[in-house]
């Protein structure tokens, strides 16, 4: 009979490494972008950097993961603190705005796909070694394109939200950018008490958009 810890440790470490990467790479995207288009707050406060310390939210990054791994989730996610980005700064506000902001979801996708090529070279891997890779790489693939598709939900402040108000006219992007400071209360409703109350909310698009991003992602690379 296996130990109940070890089989816990043995969830978190092949969940722990695929998020903190996901995460880090998410926000560096963002910080590193910010600085090509001309503002250097995040490079000053050293956010241009793949250190995993320097975008770890003690909540965000790791209560929130474990309290989802507990809870069964259909799916897991986490964030990191955000990265500071004057947007005054940017050479064309609107326009880098959205760069800025598809920055981060982007790289995520471009890591599932990396996840997937890789996961096509060693997926016949045998023992417990080749195992455990195999579920970092598997669970690399899912968290990647769960936490793009997350950020793409057009709600401030997430990435999706900061891309809307870019995209929109004026007219109908500054009604938008002025729900930022309410919206993760929106959030929270949409992902954790809709789904508590018995309707799907946004966990289920996200489950159901997760999981034909991933089928795509498998055949494109040849594991399907």
């Amino acid at each position: 009979m296996s130990d109940p810890f070890s089989t816990m440790m043995l969830v978190i470490s092949v969940w722990a490494l695929p998020l903190l990467i996901a995460i880090t790479f998410h926000e560096a995207a963002h910080a590193y972008a910010a600085r090509m288009c001309g503002d250097d707050t995040a490079w000053m406060l050293g956010r241009v950097t793949l250190n995993p310390l320097k975008h770890i939210d003690p909540f965000g990054t790791v209560l929130l993961p474990l309290l989802l791994l507990a809870m069964q989730s259909p799916f897991l996610f986490g964030y990191a603190k955000p990265v500071p980005v004057n947007f005054r700064g940017l050479r064309n506000p609107r326009r880098d705005m959205v760069l800025v902001a598809a920055a981060g979801p982007a790289i995520n996708i471009v890591l599932a796909l990396a996840a997937a090529l890789v996961l096509r070279l060693f997926g016949e891997v045998s023992g417990a070694t080749g195992e455990w890779l195999v579920r970092n790489l598997a669970n690399a693939l899912l968290v990647n394109v769960v936490l793009a598709i997350f950020n793409m939900i057009p709600i401030p402040p997430l990435d999706g939200g900061r891309i809307a108000v870019g995209l929109l006219p004026r007219v109908l992007g500054r009604p938008l950018a002025r729900l930022e400071p309410y919206g993760m209360l929106v959030l929270i409703g949409l992902v954790f008490l809709m789904p508590l109350a018995g309707l799907g909310g946004a966990t289920q698009w996200i489950a159901q958009s997760s999981r034909y991003v991933v089928e795509a992602i498998l055949r494109l690379t040849g594991n399907a």
